[in-house]
């Protein structure tokens, strides 16, 4: 009886490819190209109401895989119009195995159908097809059941009420959450101010968080509505196998996601860990700088107050550069294209414009600890003068008594010569002076006490220190007398107004005293002798000083 079938189904086989037969009979004019022969063997699939129930991947006497599918299809199709109990059976034959339905022919698998990839047997892909096979008679049975349809069609609506309940709940937590979220974020934003200026725009911020939200909104909706619709398709047997596929695409896709996170985790958790111990680092050497910095009398070799900040802030670059350099190849994805491409761009970047920008660092660096300039001093840069402002990593920025800011260069202050006016001053001041030409025929003692008495006039110079008068040079016609005083600190002023008024004051006490500012030039040497007779040494208002005591 069994070979009986096997005849019948093999006659049925032969006489669905007849007309491929006798093409095939013919001899070809040549060799088969490659091509043609993979065409004649592709993969064909046996579907039946909408599920695969096996695949056929070899022709099987002379018929091509196809045609060998759609034959069987056919044949399932009527089996299933006739079918009542549906018991699927295997029958082991020599050319392979065959899978009956109630004691009919269904389909024939050989060997040649088993695939190679998976390492599959004829006997695994047999039982494969048969439990297929037994669903879907399974579901061809429920399709014609009306009370089980009605049961799916139930359950559909429950699922689309239930979804919809909680849709509108999200939508109304959406506008909730947002008014919420807006008020705290207009507060966060309007707190941050840096000199008294917001710094995060509030409006901005709150746009951003409604944008937020509505996407946490619309990807919940979107996500229900998937499970949505792949329930309903489940609760029918048409349309069952897409509910299962997009119930397997979706844990698919969430398994791979899994499995690339768990992959990850490990060496995330060392990235993390490393920047973990980096931010501790930071926080250890935190009180250190703290105290340096409160502090203008502790020095520490080369750090002192001044330098204090600059070193916090290389120090903390230095460990976060360090660290991520050393969690680099921990990251998910540091193997990968994309972060390839930023290296290349970020090595391109520094090989381009990095020279000049390090040369401007390195100058900045040098100034900071070399100590040539600090924050506050009144210095000269090549022929403009003015009050250091600001000492950055790249530029010197100096205010001039005109209410100009200059910004140099700091290789260009490194490379010239700079005058501080500032840096031997007792505080936070800087000096004065002024020089002053006066002929021979003037008691220097005078002009010393004129020209003390002008700074003690003069609004804006220290009486402590004292001023002093020194004279620089013995010319051929008049000696050179230089004045030099102290700045009130505590009363910053432009070095030019502070100066203006000192000549002024200068002008004021000479012509008060009857003394001729004066530098005297001559044609020729004049008759009577340029000299101070003695008493007029001690001249208004010099004051003879007491004789100083013989030494031991």
């Amino acid at each position: 009886m069994s070979l009986a079938r096997l005849f019948l189904a093999l006659l049925l086989l032969l006489i669905g490819g007849a007309s491929w037969a006798q093409a095939a009979s013919d001899p070809p004019a040549g060799p088969v190209p490659v091509a043609a022969q993979t065409a004649v063997a592709a993969e064909a699939e046996v579907v039946v109401i909408n599920r695969t129930v096996t695949v056929f991947r070899a022709p099987y006497l002379g018929v091509a895989p196809e045609r060998r599918a759609r034959r069987t299809e056919a044949i399932l199709s009527d089996l299933l119009d006739r079918s009542v109990l549906g018991a699927v059976t295997i029958q082991v034959e020599p050319q392979g195995h065959v899978l009956m339905v109630d004691g009919e022919l269904a389909l024939v698998l050989t060997p040649a159908d088993v695939d190679p990839l998976r390492a599959q047997t004829l006997e695994q892909a047999s039982a494969a097809a048969r439990d297929a096979l037994t669903q879907v008679l399974s579901e061809t049975r429920e399709g014609r059941d009306a009370r089980r349809l009605l049961h799916g069609a139930g359950r559909s609506l429950i699922a689309t009420l239930v979804v919809a309940v909680v849709a509108w709940l999200a939508w109304r937590a959406r506008r909730w959450t947002t008014v919420r979220l807006a008020q705290r974020v207009a507060r966060s934003a309007a707190a941050v101010r840096v000199a008294g200026t917001e710094l995060l725009h509030a409006e901005r911020l709150v746009a951003f968080v409604r944008l937020g939200v509505a996407a946490l909104w619309w990807l919940l909706a979107l996500a229900l509505s998937y499970e949505w619709l792949s329930y309903v398709l489940r609760q029918f047997p048409y349309t069952r196998p897409w509910g299962e596929g997009l119930t397997e695409y979706l844990f698919g896709v969430a398994s791979q996601l899994g499995r690339g996170v768990l992959g990850a985790l490990p060496d995330l958790v060392i990235a993390v860990v490393i920047f973990l111990m980096a931010r501790g680092v930071i926080a250890m050497f935190r009180p250190f700088f703290n105290r340096l910095a409160a502090n203008d009398n502790r020095q520490r070799g080369w750090l002192d107050a001044d330098t204090a900040g600059p070193t916090r802030r290389l120090f903390n670059i230095g460990v976060w550069v360090f660290a991520a350099v050393m969690a680099y190849p921990y990251l998910p994805g540091a193997q990968s294209e994309a972060f390839k491409g930023v290296s290349l761009l970020i090595g391109l970047m520094v090989t381009l414009g990095g020279s000049s920008l390090f040369g401007q660092a390195a100058s900045g660096l040098v100034l900071m600890y070399s100590r040539t300039l600090r924050v506050g001093e009144y210095v000269r840069i090549n022929e403009n003068e003015g009050t250091v402002t600001e000492m950055g990593v790249f530029v010197t920025r100096v205010r001039t008594g005109l209410g100009e800011e200059l910004t140099f260069p700091n290789s260009l202050v490194l490379g010239s010569v700079s005058k501080n006016y500032s840096r031997a001053v007792e505080g936070r001041g800087y000096v004065v002076d002024t020089t002053v030409t006066i002929g021979y025929d003037t008691p220097w003692r005078q002009v010393e006490a004129l020209l003390i008495e002008a700074a003690g006039r003069t609004p804006g110079v220290l009486r402590s220190p004292a001023p002093r008068v020194f004279q620089t040079a013995l010319s051929d016609f008049y000696p050179e007398y230089r004045l030099v005083c102290q700045a009130v600190p505590s009363e910053p002023r432009p070095r030019a107004e502070v100066l203006s008024a000192l000549h002024a004051s200068i002008q004021d006490v000479f012509n008060e005293h009857g003394v001729q500012i004066m530098s005297p030039h001559y044609l020729g040497d004049p008759a009577d002798p340029k000299l101070v007779p003695p008493d007029r040494w001690y001249a208004e208002p010099a004051r003879r000083s007491e004789p100083a005591a013989p030494s031991a």
